[in-house]
This record gives structure tokens, C-alpha cells and sequence, in this order.
């Protein structure tokens, strides 16, 4: 508790687009339940507040954190374990921090790839400069963070109490989870059990969607762009358009469906599901209708980014994790971590 007796709140924003922080202002009015019974003690978008404060806080002095965004950077996880200790409760906030979200993507690729792409590319001109985390000039040494391998999830850093998905999570949803905390806080309710999936469903979005369904026979993957007509009433998938909602967790109300667009798998695995992509690339083999490896083939050879498709939000928690030069890089580093431990 604060001098002033409210519990406290954080928020952070890792490797992650700020989404998740305008969803939270989103809630509108209720923002002003959240001021009215927390004080907002760290929240770097929102107000000034430096690393040292939260670093003099007692351990577990802050009730409730949520951290947006995977881990990128060493600033990242340091951030992240820091939190970890000073927090409560600890919630992975949006697809990013839950299963690595889009900029998981890149850990298809090697760091020196990613930095040729962005500071060689057509519009840049780096003349071979890479960003390095230390760089003596004349005033001293400066660091900036070091940029890993491979993104990793909040809980593939440190242990987190509650998983909220979501790109961002739904403004409804959010309302709902800060109303339960703030009954928990008042003995008004219960909080579930540490390692609950909070502020979405236990089916998927397919049972949400109110789009008509039938027996499914696929004989072809279009893009949406190349269709000349979408039926406003009838399942995307079967008209054609790989739509993520059969694999993909409930919660958000089925709203891309409802505005004629694909389910891209914001909301992560369904219940139960082990690794996302391989759940939905069974559900896209099952409805196609073909009789022959080749047959199948042809017809998913229409989804012209399948790792984009069936990974876009999950590639860092999913089995596969990266490509294999990201993952080498990231166990090299490793080796290098643990042969410093050893000497030290």
C-alpha cells in the first residue's frame, strides 16, 4: 500500500507497437476507477517516472502490474525481472507479452539480417554501422541495449501470474479484469488461480461467429483482395479465405469475422491447444477437397506466407520458436552466458 492506502499500479511497454496502452486509456470512463483506487506509481507512457524509483520500492510493494510487449533487449528484461520482484501480481498484457506477437515474427531471421533490412535498406543508407551496446567517445561509455537473438514471451523470462491476450485485449474485457481486481482488493470476489487465461474465452472464435457453416469442401486459398464478392452471411473459410477463428481462443467477439475480414489469431491458442500453427494447419488440411497430396498441396499453396499465417501472433511460444539461424545465434549466446558465469 501507498502513504495514501491505495494499492499500487504499473504498466509497461516492451518490444511491442503502444496498442496495448491506448486500449487501457480505451476503457473510457473507467480509467477513473482505476485512478480512484490505485496509485499509479510506474507507467513511463503516461508520466515521468525513472528506473531508480522502482528499484528503491519494497519487494511486492506494487499489487498490480501489467507488461505489454515480448522481450526484445536486455532493457526488456531487466525491466521484467524487476517488476517480477516488486509486483504482486503480475499479468502478461496483449498478444506481444503473452505469446510474442508480431514482432515475434522476426525470429525467423538472424540479427544481421534484421539490421541489413532496416539500416541498408532502400531508404537508409548505415554505410555498414550497427548499433552496439557499448561505445566508448570522449565523455565516457555509453550503452544502449543489447538486442537478442530471438524474442522470448514475458513468461519465458520470469514467472507470471495471469495471461490477458489480445492485439490488443478488447476495452470490455480489460473494464471486466479491473473490476475483479478491484473486488479482490475489497474481499467483494476472488482472483483465479495464478497462470489463468483472464479477460477472454475458453472456446474459440468460431463459436463466437455468427456466420452460417456447412460441411466445408476447399478446392482453393484466395486473398481477400482477388475476390470479387464476399458473402456478408456465410463462413469465410468456406468461401475461400484462410480464416484463423477454428485454432484461435474466444473472447473477442468474433469482430474481424463480422466485418467481412479473416480471423488472424489475436487472441492465441484455443483451450487445450498445444502449438497454434499445427492445430490450424490440421484444421485448413481437414476441410480442403482433395484426394491427393497433390491436390491438397495446390490448394494451400494459395496462402502465400503460411508461417505468417498460422504463426503471425505465436511463433516465439510455439514449439518451433524461430528459424534456425535465430536459434543458433540465441544458444551461442547462451554458451557465451553460462562459460562468463563459470569463470566468474
Amino acid at each position: 500500500m501507498s502513504a495514501n492506502g491505495k494499492p499500487k499500479f504499473a504498466m509497461y511497454w516492451a518490444a511491442g507497437c503502444g496498442g496495448c496502452e491506448i486500449a487501457v486509456l480505451n476503457i473510457h470512463e473507467k480509467i477513473l476507477d482505476v485512478d480512484a483506487n490505485f496509485e499509479v506509481v510506474f507507467w513511463p507512457v503516461a508520466m515521468d517516472a525513472k528506473y531508480q524509483d522502482v528499484e528503491a520500492m519494497p519487494d511486492g510493494s506494487i499489487t498490480l502490474t501489467l507488461f505489454d510487449g515480448g522481450i526484445r533487449n536486455s532493457e526488456n528484461e531487466m525491466l521484467a525481472r524487476l517488476l517480477r520482484r516488486k509486483s504482486q501480481i503480475l499479468v502478461a498484457f496483449g498478444s506481444c507479452a503473452c505469446q510474442g506477437g508480431i514482432p515475434g515474427l522476426a525470429n525467423l531471421s538472424a540479427p544481421e539480417s534484421l539490421f541489413a533490412a532496416v539500416y541498408d535498406g532502400v531508404s537508409t543508407d548505415s554505410q555498414g554501422v550497427r548499433p552496439q551496446a557499448v561505445w566508448q567517445v570522449p565523455e565516457g561509455e555509453l550503452h544502449i541495449p543489447e538486442f537478442y537473438p530471438i524474442l522470448k514471451t514475458l513468461a519465458q523470462v520470469v514467472p507470471v501470474d495471469y495471461f490477458m491476450p489480445g492485439c490488443p485485449p478488447e476495452p470490455h474485457q480489460i473494464a471486466a479484469v479491473v473490476d475483479l481486481v478491484i473486488q479482490a482488493l475489497h474481499g467483494q470476489a476472488e482472483l483465479p488461480p495464478p497462470g489463468s487465461i483472464i479477460g477472454a474465452g475458453y472456446s474459440t472464435v468460431c463459436d463466437e461467429c455468427k456466420r452460417a457453416r456447412n460441411v466445408k469442401h476447399i478446392r482453393a486459398f484466395e486473398r481477400i483482395q482477388n475476390l470479387d464478392h464476399i458473402d456478408p452471411a456465410l463462413c469465410l473459410l468456406e468461401q475461400g479465405l484462410p480464416c484463423n477463428g477454428p485454432a484461435t481462443r474466444s473472447g473477442c467477439g468474433a469482430l474481424c469475422p463480422q466485418a467481412g475480414a479473416p480471423c488472424i489469431g489475436c487472441y492465441g491458442s484455443a483451450e487445450g491447444v498445444l502449438d497454434y500453427g499445427a492445430r490450424l494447419l490440421s484444421a485448413f488440411a481437414s476441410v480442403i477437397d482433395g484426394n491427393t497430396p497433390e491436390e491438397i498441396e495446390r490448394c494451400l499453396d494459395g496462402i502465400p506466407d503460411p508461417a505468417g499465417q498460422v504463426y503471425r501472433f505465436s511463433l516465439a511460444n510455439s514449439l518451433l520458436r524461430g528459424g534456425k539461424t535465430a536459434c543458433d545465434d540465441e544458444e551461442a549466446e547462451q554458451e557465451l552466458i553460462h562459460e562468463a558465469a563459470y569463470h566468474d
